[in-house]
């Protein structure tokens, strides 16, 4: 008999990936459907419904592309930050807010003057717009409220599956609500939210079973009763999905945002509160910050001096950047500021300046954010001594040219794994299949081919000269903001 294959299901912002990996963690078959997102000002919304169909088809195709071998389960993954509310028969009441939806921008601001690092000692996620803490605060403060309950967009999925709504400790732990200490719901933070934890799903652990019910089942081609792995938070399971789980081994992600996170075995913020801290399962946590401006800062550029964006990214390649310096928080900021008001700005330009200097200037500037972070990871206990990148914006070699400099370390490029083999990895451990999550990463790192960006010492003595005066311009600039107002 063919050996069984797992489903990991990613439900991303963008796209929903489900792979089929088998039991030493190698993937057999990849299906990836484009998501919509909703944006319209500060409004950045799904449809669940829309959601919950392109991951049932999704599903089905992989189940299709798995050509018979028999399925053991489906585990989850999904962007971390989401909510929504339902009412009655889990019925959506609202649409799905993302991490990038900035209508509690004042509020946010409200509670973080007033408990900021407080909330976030306690809860590891930042007093941030994107923080489902600040959204409910946001909609107490927006009556009326139709909800029963309030979810993310994954508990959404998941009891349409199963016919159960619960959340899973590491999605949980990214909503500002949870107390990272003893992973039960926080009081304090749940009554700045404006609510009581009767109208929360059910906390589970990410290793959590539930059986697929009937009709979820005959729509993808797959038995009744099949076991449904609760899984986790996209972030930390990115960095199992590179097998990023060793110590002092972080993963970096860069498409059109990014992060770096470093996996070790206790809660925890760094002093300042720069830092994130998220559970990912099997008593390991994930500490790190993500940018909201990544390589969407090429495409600016090119859209910004109508070039074609790959071209560009070639001269970005071959230019100098020296005494120019950009802040490029063309959307706010998340880490290390976590300030969705801070506006962008180009310190040193001059009329000579040409669009590959411009544009090499915003690169280093969002590798200089990414350094910032790492500096506040090795603040919180958490050393980075290798990287192992991955995402689209590594397809242009400037990229980890310029990421390898400003962090001063060896990237290993990885083109395979990501978060849906993080949650088929977790999957495996709910089935008993694998031993612990440290044996998956060691079966993905046997599986992965890695191309090795070294930095260049030059250039990596300048941008560490020039990253404390990115933070001081950061600090002289920081009140100085731009309210957009429609024609």
């Amino acid at each position: 008999m063919p050996e069984d294959l797992l489903l990991g299901i990613d439900l991303g912002t963008s796209a929903t990936k489900v792979v089929a990996v088998d039991r030493r963690m190698r993937t057999h078959a990849t299906v990836e459907l484009a998501n919509r997102l909703y944006c319209d000002g500060d409004r950045a919304q799904q449809d669940p419904a829309e959601v919950l169909a392109t991951a049932v088809e999704a599903v089905r195709r992989c189940v299709s592309a798995c050509a018979g071998r028999p399925v053991a389960g489906l585990a989850f993954s999904a962007a971390m930050h989401t909510l929504l509310g339902v009412g009655n028969a889990n019925v959506p009441v609202t649409p799905a807010l993302s991490w990038a939806d900035n209508r509690a921008s004042e509020v946010a601001r409200q509670i973080r003057t007033e408990q900021g690092d407080e909330l976030h000692r306690a809860t590891g996620t930042p007093v941030h717009p994107m923080s489902p803490l600040t959204k409910l605060a946001w909609f107490a403060r927006h009556p009326p409220r139709p909800a029963a309950r309030w979810c993310g967009l994954k508990d959404y999925v998941a009891a349409e599956f199963t016919g159960h709504l619960v959340i899973d400790q590491s999605c949980a732990s990214a909503t500002g609500l949870l107390d990272i200490e003893r992973l039960t719901w926080h009081p304090a933070a749940l009554a700045t939210a404006g609510i009581d934890a009767g109208q929360l799903p059910e906390l589970v652990p990410p290793t959590h079973i539930l059986p697929l019910a009937p009709g979820p089942a005959r729509a993808m081609n797959l038995r009744a009763g099949l076991p449904v792995v609760t899984g986790a938070g996209d972030g930390p399971l990115a960095n199992l999905g590179v097998g990023a789980l060793a110590p002092g081994l972080a993963a970096l992600s860069l498409g059109t945002s990014g992060a770096l996170r470093i996996v070790r075995d206790h809660p925890g913020v760094d002093p300042g509160h720069r830092t994130f801290c998220y559970y990912l399962a099997d008593g390991q946590w994930v500490v790190g910050g993500a940018v909201s401006n990544g390589g969407l800062v090429g495409q600016w550029a090119a859209d910004l001096f109508g070039a074609d964006l790959p071209h560009l990214l070639t001269e970005a390649a071959g230019a100098s950047a020296v005494g120019l310096l950009a802040l490029p928080y063309l959307l706010g900021e998340r880490a290390p500021w976590w300030d969705a008001g801070l506006t962008g700005a180009l310190i040193g330009l001059r009329r000579s300046h040409s669009r590959a200097e411009i544009t090499r200037a915003l690169i280093e500037g969002v590798a200089q954010q990414l350094a910032l972070i790492r500096d506040a990871m090795t603040d919180a206990g958490a050393e980075v001594t290798a990287i192992r990148a991955s995402g689209g914006a590594f397809r242009a070699p400037v990229w980890p040219a310029v990421l390898a400099a400003a962090l001063n370390t060896p990237l290993q490029i990885v083109t395979a794994g990501g978060s849906a083999v993080g949650a088929a990895a977790v999957g495996r451990l709910a089935l008993g299949d694998i031993p612990s999550l440290a044996a998956a990463a060691e079966s993905i790192t046997s599986g992965l081919s890695a191309v090795a960006v070294v930095p260049v010492a030059s250039e990596a003595e300048r941008l560490a000269g020039e990253r404390p005066l990115i933070e001081e311009l950061h600090r002289l600039l920081r009140h100085r903001k731009i309210t957009q107002t429609s024609p």
